[in-house]
């Protein structure tokens, strides 16, 4: 951006800049499902996640079930990013239609971890952190459902927002469960996530889901007196989280205390105990619901047939991968006749259960603390065996979007040599807070967001 600012480059330069960086070590990290060699913007190019509809340029939602579409139209955030001169340098990978916490889902192939390829930069958009991380996109869009863009901007050492539902137009992303979804920032500083952010949120009428958001304020505060922050204990005391993990997140809080924050430790026990499972019922109900419309009829591919049902059932077996199916019939089950009420409707009351102890906490505290992910980046090929353990990686993130509160990960040390993220949570439209407070603890941290392998060829 600077060097867009003092004149130093055009932005077509830094944007073949960028394609030359992929081109030389996009094999590695496979961060990328397609690139865009035509720059259209004068700005800082930007990735986006291949479930965010991108008018003439394939959006496959890493998947072969829509392979070869190209939409008629641009989503609202990628037109947002065109209007404020962006240009798109690609497509980055994600888990098969973001169902996924490591990217190895996606029907293309993983995306590996800049800081050790031999493991997964988390998921459902791990393409777009590892870009960001790799030095391979200056900053890029994800969704998130469950924690899609919270862990793995965690792995990856980098910043990541997901924001408030509703702020972040869905119009023209592929759905996955739609009162989940929502579309975030992840980039290398919290300053930047929030001039994305700036750019992409506000009302849509093409959405009528979207709400007017705050003005977005720039970070400028490097001490955090006034900020009460809550320490929620079955957050940082669950099983499964590393040590490593907990003691880099406790340093951190302790780091904001000394910046003048109030800390106090805090309970969510009911959010933490069923949050998981209720999630488990909710998306995959609205999955198959979302993934109903993919037939081989009207977009992407068609596998050969004889009948019209022998097409419906070819190309759908074909063209999905086996965690769509696996949640498609988990959510077909739980919202056929005689178990509607008993899973999907339980399951809904559940949710309002999360969001008012969310909300009865948020009278006393302006934030929330605990890790982002139990563990650090783990290795490739090591959970896909076991989709509970894989399920497992977004115990910490569920809570939060299920009561569709705000929530930004940042790097907050290391654990084995390998990034640990601290996630901050909100009350609804709190962005500009956790703007606030994650700026002003990464400039105490001073976190090296460059992977240490990366250093000499990003010099």
């Amino acid at each position: 951006m600077g060097l867009l600012e003092r004149r130093e480059a055009s932005a077509a330069e830094l944007h073949r800049a960028y394609l030359d960086a992929i081109a030389e070590r996009d094999g590695e990290l496979h961060a990328y499902l397609r690139v865009v060699e035509e720059p259209e913007g004068d700005g800082v190019p930007i990735a986006l996640k291949d479930v965010i509809g991108t008018k003439a340029v394939e959006t496959t939602a890493g998947s072969k079930i829509l392979s070869g579409y190209r939409p008629v139209y641009d989503s609202t955030v990628a037109a947002r990013c065109k209007d404020a001169g962006l240009p798109l340098l690609g497509k980055t990978n994600t888990d098969e239609f973001a169902m996924g916490s490591s990217t190895e889902n996606s029907a293309f192939g993983p995306t590996h971890n800049s800081w050790d390829p031999t493991r997964v930069p988390g998921g459902s958009g791990g393409g777009s952190a590892a870009a960001v991380a790799g030095g391979l996109a200056p900053w890029a869009l994800g969704s998130d459902t469950g924690g899609s863009i919270k862990q793995p901007a965690a792995l990856c050492g980098i910043v990541g927002l997901r924001p408030t539902y509703g702020t972040v137009s869905r119009y023209g992303i592929v759905a996955f469960a739609s009162s989940l979804d929502q579309v975030g920032p992840t980039a290398k500083t919290v300053r930047d996530c929030a001039l994305l952010y700036r750019i992409i949120a506000g009302r849509d009428p093409c959405d009528t889901t979207t709400v007017d958001s705050p003005p977005v304020e720039l970070p400028e505060a490097e001490d955090l007196r006034g900020i009460r922050i809550g320490v929620p204990t079955e957050l940082n005391d669950a099983e499964g989280i590393e040590p490593g993990v907990s003691e880099a997140v406790r340093r951190a809080v302790e780091l904001a205390q000394s910046l003048g924050a109030e800390v106090e430790e805090c309970r969510l026990p009911r959010s933490v105990d069923y949050g998981l499972a209720c999630y488990y019922l909710i998306a995959p109900a609205e999955a198959s619901s979302n993934l109903a419309r993919y037939d081989g009829v009207r977009y992407g591919f068609r596998a050969e047939s004889s009948t019209r049902d022998e097409l419906y059932e070819r190309t759908r077996d074909e063209g999905f991968g086996d965690e769509p199916k696996r949640r498609i019939m988990l959510g077909t089950y739980a919202l056929s006749a005689g178990y509607y009420e008993a899973f999907y409707g339980q399951a809904q009351k559940v949710r309002t259960i999360i969001a008012r102890e969310h909300a009865e906490l948020f009278e006393r505290y302006d934030v929330l603390a605990s890790p982002t992910s139990p563990t650090v980046a783990f290795k490739l090929g090591e959970r896909t065996a076991n989709p509970l353990a894989m399920y497992l990686s977004d115990l910490l993130t569920i809570p939060s979007c299920m009561a569709g509160l705000p929530g930004l990960s940042m790097p907050c040390g290391l654990s084995e040599g390998l990034p640990v993220g601290l996630q901050l949570v909100g009350p609804q439209l709190a962005e500009n807070t956790l703007f606030r407070v994650g700026h002003a603890l990464e400039r105490a941290l001073e976190f090296d967001v460059v992977p240490e392998r990366l250093r000499t060829v990003a010099a």
